[in-house]
């Protein structure tokens, strides 16, 4: 099991690279300061380890917004391309474990459990794809209505032709070039 904390050290350094990142990235958060982001996270050690985790799976996570009725900040998978090291996975445990010929290490739904985040919905895809442009040459899952799951079908979407897609695929299909992109809530 993966010890869920970080030593003085690593949590300096994650502070430093999201610090860094918050501040190129401005028009992603207007009218916040940095002082307002640390100080939630230091009162959430959870959060910060999850945080890491989405960091060091290459999701470049940054806030994208803050929802003044729960006093929260939204932290999202930002990398140009969905994360490198949460690829090749298909939607959820039930899709890997039903798969005949090789499965794939891990899910979409399984991983983002154990990193403490949630999968991105439809909406928030498409809220993320208008602070830039993402996912140009690869794809991400999405959550998925009950509906189409229980059907064995699961949405991913992408940008391509500079309009976002978002289209289905079989829940235990899974591809190189496509993984999935976190929210965090702080």
């Amino acid at each position: 099991m993966k010890k869920k904390s970080l030593t003085d050290d690593q949590k300096q350094e994650l502070f430093e690279t999201l610090k860094q990142r918050f501040e190129k990235h401005m028009d992603r958060h207007t009218g916040h300061l940095w002082d307002q982001v640390e100080k939630k996270l230091q009162q959430n050690p959870n959060a910060v380890w999850s945080l890491s985790e989405m960091d060091r799976t290459g999701g470049e996570p940054d806030v994208v917004a803050y929802d003044e009725s729960t006093d929260m900040f939204h932290f999202y998978d930002c990398a140009k391309e969905s994360p490198k090291e949460r690829r090749s996975v298909c939607y959820d445990r039930e899709a890997r474990e039903g798969r005949k010929k090789f499965p794939p290490e891990n899910s979409a739904l399984e991983m983002a459990a154990e990193m403490g985040i949630d999968v991105l919905d439809e909406e928030q895809y498409r809220y993320l794809q208008t602070l830039g442009e993402f996912d140009l040459k690869t794809s991400s899952w999405i959550i998925t209505p009950a509906d189409i799951r229980k059907l064995g079908g699961s949405l991913f979407g992408d940008r391509r032709y500079n309009t976002v897609f978002v289209y289905h695929n079989g829940a235990d299909s899974y591809y190189a070039a496509r993984g999935f992109r976190g929210v965090l809530k702080v």
